[in-house]
Order: structure tokens, then C-alpha cells, then sequence
């Protein structure tokens, strides 16, 4: 008893030098009932600052910090940082070159490497904000194709945009409900990830509204919304095909417990990952668990599973749009091709006014699926009719075929470039005439256009600094 009233003021303590609120007190003894002597160390680990860590985008191959970074272990491109500094200050943040990210989660890497091939066809069903679609694009590459949904509205501009600073072409976004996947999309996936929504325990470190919704009650909620998400998704994977179930909590009702339904009652084998014991990941009866008292990173939970392959394999039948795919006017195709470094690798089409690329490896699946789904981005916008032309659109700055040599570049200052991102006026001198590609660092920042008295800003006015 008295070890307890000890530990509480303890925990009081921290509370007050961080300015936290208390940890749920069902909470601790849940953990305590899991955990045994083991919870002690997490539950003082939780009121603890936060680590900050970063994964790079392949834009660049060095990026700097004024503080020290070290390296995440498990991921090649990640890195932790000493100190969190004001990404919004950063050109390159909003350039793409780099995704801010939790290091517990970029353990979804070692999973494809070990399981999944660069060629397959992936979907990451619960995909905003983005961070595990970039990682999953990256790892992909040009020979495979991702499907990142969200099914909330207001979220899922938000993961285009990601994607589209991200700058693979290989994604297509949509917004589509588990069901929706699991009726239309019948066997497709050689690979789904479901990172699903949880109570969000392994956030609370950094997330005060975590704090305060968590209950056993919504542990008990969100077990049950995602065995729904999985049973509605399921059809949607082939026999034989690998399902990645990761949330960001510890309780084994939503870890463990829903695991071992799916393997029971879906069909599926439990497959196990190789990694260093030196990482400090803990692993369980079915999955492997990241505690921040062990690792470096907040709470995360990752397990694979095979799909049982004794099923009659009957793959979603790909048909030809009935409306022809709208293409752009003749004219505009040589001056689009010309803009991009490996312009045979990609397939151009129309929708209203707007010009997409996307793989022409894939054409044919993603115009059916274009009929199926609701897509919000299809690879990169590419150019947009103005008047009698065609003009570049802003994604085909973020991406990563972009010739830039088919502009005249315009390198920018810190400040500029800042300025740039609040769709500011830029203030420029002897600069040519006509479009313009703004690079800061040798990176592309986005398009303006010089029109002799003025400089205009083609920044997305949607995607702006709003604040610094």
C-alpha cells in the first residue's frame, strides 16, 4: 500500500513538471494486470518527454540539423533528433523531403522486406495522415502500386497532399469505406496494412486528448469497429496474401485478442519477424510490441498474417472503362512528355481540364478501379488547360520524374522561400520571363510566373503557411 500512494505522488509529480494530465487510473491497472512489475517501468516512461525522429525522402541524400540526430535502427531513412525544431521554418519540410514521423512505426518496413515483394499491389486502408503510405511508396518504388484510402473527408486531403510532396507517382489516393474495398476490389491485394483505429494508448505521451477519451469502454468500442474494418476488408486480399494489423496501443484486446480472431475465424497464419534483440522490442504470443521504457519511440504494435491460401482463387475482373478515358488535345502532349525525365514509364488522361501521370504498368487496373472507387489523386497532376495553352500543375513539382532543366530555375533564399510558402508576393530581379520553378537547396519549392512588372505566386493557396 505504501508502494503505491508513493508511486502515485510520483506519477503527481510528473504530472505537474510537464503539465500533464493524469494517467487514467483503469489504465494503470490494466496494465498491472497485463504487465505485472514490468508496468512500473512504462508507467513512469509515459510521463516522460516525447522523442522526436524523422524518416527522408530520397530528394535528398543528406539532411542537417542544428541538433544532433541518431539513427533508427530498423529503418535505413530514419533518425531521431536531440531537439524538435519548427518544421513549419523549413522549406524542405514542405517540399517533401522529409516525413515527421514516430520511429516505433517505421518497424512497417522490416515487415514488406521480409514478407512483401516491391512489385505488389498494396493498400493501406486507414492511411491519413500519410506516414506509413510514404514509407510504404518509397519501399515500392517504380515496380509495385499502393491504394492509400481514408475514409474521413476532412482527412483525407490531407493524405493527398502528403502524398503528393512525397513525390512517388506510384499511389493512388482514394476515399472508400472497408466494405466498399472488400465488395469491389475481390482478391486484389497482394498486401493490406490496417493500422487501425485504437484507443490510442501508446500516444500518451504526447497526446493530452488521448488521455482524457481513453475508457474501457472505448477499448472495448474500438476492438469491436476493428474486427469490423477487418472482416469488411477481408475479401479484398488474396489467398496467400499478407495482412500488416498495427495500432498505437498496448491493451491485448486490441492487439492480441483481435489477432487471434482473425487467424481463427478469417483464416490466417501468424508469421514471425526477425530483428535485433538489441532494438528492445518485446514479443508476445501473436506480434511484437514497442514500449517506450524499452525502445526509443512511442507505443506501437505491429503483427503479420498470411491469408489461408485454400480458397479458390478468383481475382477481381478488370474491365475496360465504358466512358473512353478522356485524353489530352495532341497538341499538349509532346510540350507534358517533355517536362518529365522517363516519360514512356507513364500514362497521361484527361479529367475536365486537369492532365494526371500515372503508371503505365498499371493503366489498365487503375482505370478500372478510377470506375470502382473514389480516388482524390491519382498519381501526379501533371498540366492544366489555361486559355489556349497548357500549364504545369503544382504536383508535377513535387515529383520526382520533374526534368527540372525544362524551366528556368530560381533558386530562393530562406526567407524567400518562406515567403513563397505563405503565397506571398515575390520580389524578384533579373529573372526571365514566363513560367518559373523556385528551388530552395536545389529542391523544387513549386511554380511562379514573371509576367514583366511582377512576379505572380503559383503556391497552392490550400496548402500555404498559415502561421510561424
Amino acid at each position: 500500500m505504501a508502494c503505491k500512494l508513493a508511486y502515485v505522488i510520483f506519477l503527481l509529480y510528473l504530472c505537474r513538471r510537464f503539465g500533464r494530465r493524469m494517467l487514467p487510473v483503469e489504465f494503470i491497472e490494466q496494465m498491472r494486470q497485463e504487465m505485472g512489475n514490468e508496468a512500473e517501468l512504462l508507467l513512469r516512461a509515459l510521463e516522460t518527454e516525447p522523442v522526436t525522429s524523422i524518416r527522408l525522402n530520397s530528394k535528398l541524400d543528406v539532411l542537417t540539423f542544428d541538433g544532433d540526430t541518431d539513427e533508427v535502427p530498423w529503418h535505413i531513412d530514419g533518425y531521431y533528433l536531440s531537439e524538435r525544431p519548427q518544421f513549419t521554418l523549413d522549406p524542405l519540410f514542405h517540399a517533401g523531403c522529409y516525413y515527421v514521423q514516430e520511429a516505433s512505426s517505421m518497424f512497417i518496413q522490416q515487415a514488406l522486406e521480409q514478407y512483401v515483394d516491391t512489385s505488389s499491389v498494396v493498400l493501406d486502408l486507414c492511411a491519413a495522415p500519410g506516414g506509413k503510405s510514404t514509407l510504404i511508396s518509397e519501399y515500392l518504388g517504380s515496380d509495385g502500386l499502393l491504394l492509400s484510402n481514408e475514409v474521413v473527408r476532412q482527412r483525407v486531403f490531407i493524405l493527398s497532399e502528403n502524398i503528393q510532396k512525397w513525390g512517388n507517382g506510384n499511389t493512388v489516393v482514394t476515399h472508400n469505406t472497408a466494405a466498399e474495398y472488400g465488395e469491389k476490389c475481390h482478391h486484389l491485394f497482394d498486401c493490406i496494412l490496417v493500422d487501425a483505429p485504437c484507443s490510442g494508448e501508446g500516444m500518451f505521451r504526447k497526446d493530452e486528448q488521448a488521455r482524457s477519451e481513453w475508457s474501457l469502454k472505448a477499448v472495448k468500442l474500438c476492438a469491436e469497429r476493428q474486427r469490423s474494418i477487418l472482416m469488411d476488408v477481408w475479401d479484398a486480399l488474396k489467398p496467400g496474401g499478407i495482412l500488416l494489423y498495427s495500432t498505437c496501443t498496448f491493451n491485448e484486446e486490441e492487439n492480441e485478442k483481435n489477432v487471434e480472431w482473425v487467424a481463427d475465424t478469417l483464416g490466417a497464419d501468424v508469421l514471425p519477424l526477425d530483428y535485433d534483440p538489441a532494438w528492445g522490442i518485446v514479443e508476445s504470443t501473436m506480434g511484437y510490441h514497442f514500449y517506450p521504457h524499452k525502445t526509443k519511440g512511442e507505443g506501437f504494435y505491429l503483427c503479420v498474417l498470411r491469408k489461408h491460401s485454400r480458397e479458390a482463387v478468383q481475382t477481381v475482373t478488370i474491365k475496360a472503362p465504358k466512358k473512353p478515358i478522356a485524353m489530352p488535345h495532341p497538341e499538349y502532349l509532346p510540350v507534358m512528355r517533355s517536362w518529365l525525365q522517363h516519360p514512356d514509364n507513364w500514362a497521361i488522361r484527361y479529367t475536365d481540364r486537369f492532365a494526371m501521370a500515372y503508371p503505365i504498368k498499371y493503366k489498365e487496373l487503375i482505370d478500372f478501379l478510377g470506375t470502382q472507387l473514389t480516388c482524390i489523386s491519382t498519381g501526379f497532376g501533371l498540366g492544366e488547360e489555361r486559355g489556349r495553352g497548357i500549364a504545369p500543375q503544382h504536383s508535377l513539382s513535387m515529383s520526382k520524374d520533374l526534368r527540372k532543366e525544362a524551366f528556368p530555375n530560381i533558386a530562393l533564399t530562406r526567407e524567400q522561400a518562406l515567403s513563397y510558402l505563405r503565397t506571398e508576393a515575390l520580389n524578384l530581379t533579373d529573372v526571365p520571363l514566363g513560367l518559373l520553378l523556385v528551388t530552395y537547396e536545389g529542391v523544387p519549392l513549386g511554380f511562379a510566373k514573371n509576367v514583366g512588372n511582377r512576379q505572380n505566386n503559383l503556391y497552392p493557396n490550400e496548402w500555404r503557411i498559415r502561421k510561424l
